[in-house]
């Protein structure tokens, strides 16, 4: 058991000592990460053209939203998260800049909305492309490259 122990303790101060190199700045730092604005995009889907984000996941409309303000709070949300972001949000392939715009939550994030639609993902989806959460409850709805929520069931 001791012997353990003092294994330990050595492992434990050469853990620190290098914790304590990389501190003092002997250690070259990585590359910094580079973090691309939020966006959206049109993506294909077995629904036709629909508007994805940057990555291609899928973002959805919520029929239940009026005047361009999200009604998706606490719960909801927790389901169909809100594509938020602190960066001004990008268009990118075949989206409609003129359609993209931002509200202001009132948690105080921006949310992104498309032709007044705030955007949000569903959960469920587990990869690009997925659109799992395409009719649920009658009322989320994937949405096409003019903005216009696209109702049927694929």
């Amino acid at each position: 058991m001791r012997f353990r122990i003092a294994i330990l303790g050595i492992a434990l101060v050469g853990g620190l000592s290098a914790c304590a190199t990389q501190q003092s700045g002997t250690a070259t730092p990585g590359p910094s990460p580079v973090v691309a604005s939020p966006g959206v995009k049109i993506g294909q889907s077995s629904l036709g053209p629909i508007l994805t984000d940057q990555t291609g996941r899928t973002l959805y409309a919520f029929a239940a939203d009026k005047e361009g303000q999200s009604s998706c709070t606490e719960d909801c949300l927790a389901s169909w998260p809100a594509l938020t972001s602190d960066k001004p949000f990008t268009v990118g392939d075949g989206a409609d800049s003129k359609q993209l715009s931002a509200i202001k939550r009132t948690e105080g994030t921006e949310q992104a909305t498309y032709n007044g639609w705030p955007m949000y993902y569903y959960v469920g989806d587990q990869a690009p492309g997925d659109i799992d959460g395409q009719n649920v409850d009658g009322l989320w709805f994937v949405v096409d490259a003019a903005g216009k929520l696209i109702k049927q069931t694929p």
